[in-house]
């Protein structure tokens, strides 16, 4: 081919290039303009209430040809009769003659005679608070006329609501998210016991004076975990962005709030060294612990190949791959988890996954044209092995679904509070959220352990133990 020569054509042709390079860039910001337009529950972390008004609709399940209630073979769950202890009034109707013959029966129950059926019903008595005055009194003496004053002792003017009553308006805001406001009109409706908006934030911070050994105690069970889930969501102190941190296993919860989204925050909730297996999302500074010892969660993953699917243009093969991918792999675990195969089992058949999973993210790196798609690819390339954790590690899961559970009841509360006022509320926070997220993984009274902690905070005593024994 002959060379071009000619200045009006050399400069036609750096025209022609100048103008395909604009094209293409502007090409590829009119995909990431569209791509931040159709962010919705699908393809990112956005919540279902939030979706825009574009949005997919959301998939609705053919309707059942069943029945509504429980299904033939399903166990029923029946109501479940209190102990006799728990039985303040017991009402007996014995029958007096015979239904056939009409003969006398006698009142006490026969060696043949079958058990009673029995039914239970249950009601409040009137919650009115119980009260105790303390009164110092004063006595003239009649031979000297001085009067001698017997003082209340000091340790009983210390509080004026007791541990029980304490402990319950805490549970209320700390277990359930009731406003401050809320808790004073419950303390004063349904117990008969006024008390001021200054007294409840005063109870809550004595409760969380009381909770502070739980919490370390809940922060080092975590810590020393071979396995935990690890997430975070915002909080607001005073209006400023902070960060609510939180890590768990099977048993135990820990909450920490810090002002930062970064490895100080990480720090605060798990240390300098962070042992065992960390389960998370995709978030950087989770990229403290190598990805030999982390899971990255799947159902994230799940999203963001949705998302290139929706960005379309010449990688969205990437996507369409990706989701089958994940689908092929939840399909494998759940098989797993209902013990219709063995864990050598699961094992064989994600082999080729993997193997399909780093070509695809190779593919999608070196020959994908759009570049935010390619980083993409990069960035899991990076973190493979922590795709994997979950196959070959007893206790780890593929996703962070568990921890996101647990955070909800956090979530809850800040769009009701609006977050925090102080540092002392902060903590209050973290820890009543760590006992209740422990107590209720564990199945455990949470109130009953509330008055138990605060009982010994007064009495000067170690806080019973957070978690089991032995």
């Amino acid at each position: 081919m002959a060379e071009v020569t000619c200045p009006g054509c050399l400069e036609r042709d750096q025209r022609i290039a100048a103008l395909e390079r604009r094209v293409a860039e502007l090409e590829a910001l009119a995909r990431d303009l569209t791509a931040r337009l159709g962010t919705n529950a699908a393809n990112s972390s956005t919540p279902p209430s939030a979706n825009p008004l574009h949005a997919p609709k959301p998939v609705v399940k053919k309707k059942s040809r069943r029945r509504p209630g429980g299904q033939p073979g399903h166990p029923p769950h029946l109501k479940q009769l209190l102990p006799p202890e728990r039985v303040q009034e017991t009402v007996v109707f014995v029958p007096r003659r015979c239904r056939k013959c009409q003969a006398r029966l006698a009142a006490q129950a026969g060696p043949h005679d079958p058990t009673p059926t029995r039914h239970q019903v249950v009601e409040l008595p009137p919650l009115l608070a119980r009260v105790t005055e303390y009164q110092g009194h004063s006595r003239t003496c009649p031979g000297c006329g001085e009067v001698t004053h017997e003082p209340i002792p000091r340790e009983l003017l210390t509080h004026g609501t007791g541990p029980r009553l304490t402990a319950a308006l805490s549970y209320l805001s700390g277990c359930h998210g009731i406003s401050k406001r809320g808790v004073e009109e419950i303390a004063d409706h349904l117990f008969a016991a006024p008390v001021s908006l200054g007294t409840v934030a005063n109870l809550e911070q004595e409760m969380s004076a009381a909770l502070a050994a739980p919490h370390e105690e809940a922060l080092a069970a975590v810590r020393a975990a071979e396995v935990k889930h690890a997430d975070e969501t915002s909080w607001k102190q005073r209006g400023k962005l902070c960060w609510l941190w939180t890590a768990a296993t099977a048993t135990v919860v820990a909450f920490v709030i810090h002002g930062k989204r970064s490895a100080m925050g990480l720090t605060a909730l798990l240390g300098l060294e962070i042992h065992g297996i960390l389960c998370s999302d995709r978030w950087g500074v989770y990229g403290r612990v190598p990805p030999g010892r982390r899971q990255v969660c799947w159902a994230h993953l799940k999203r963001d190949f949705q998302k290139v699917i929706d960005r379309g243009g010449p990688s969205e093969f990437v996507g369409r791959r990706g989701r089958r991918l994940v689908k092929e792999v939840f399909a494998a675990w759940h098989a797993f988890q209902e013990g219709r195969v063995t864990r050598a089992q699961l094992q064989a058949t994600m082999e080729p996954l993997e193997n399909r999973m780093q070509r695809l993210l190779l593919e999608g790196a070196i020959l994908g044209e759009d570049k935010t798609v390619a980083a993409f690819c990069e960035n899991v390339l990076a973190l493979e092995p922590a795709l994997w954790t979950f196959v070959r590690a007893e206790g780890v899961e593929p996703t962070n679904n568990f921890m996101e559970r647990l955070l909800r009841r956090a979530v809850l509360w800040r769009k009701r509070s609006f977050g925090c006022w102080s540092a002392a509320g902060c903590r209050f926070v973290e820890r009543i959220l760590t006992v209740v997220q422990t107590r209720r993984l564990q199945g455990q009274n949470v109130l009953e352990y509330l008055h138990s902690a605060l009982c010994a905070h007064r009495a000067g005593q170690p806080c019973p133990k957070l978690l089991p024994q032995g």
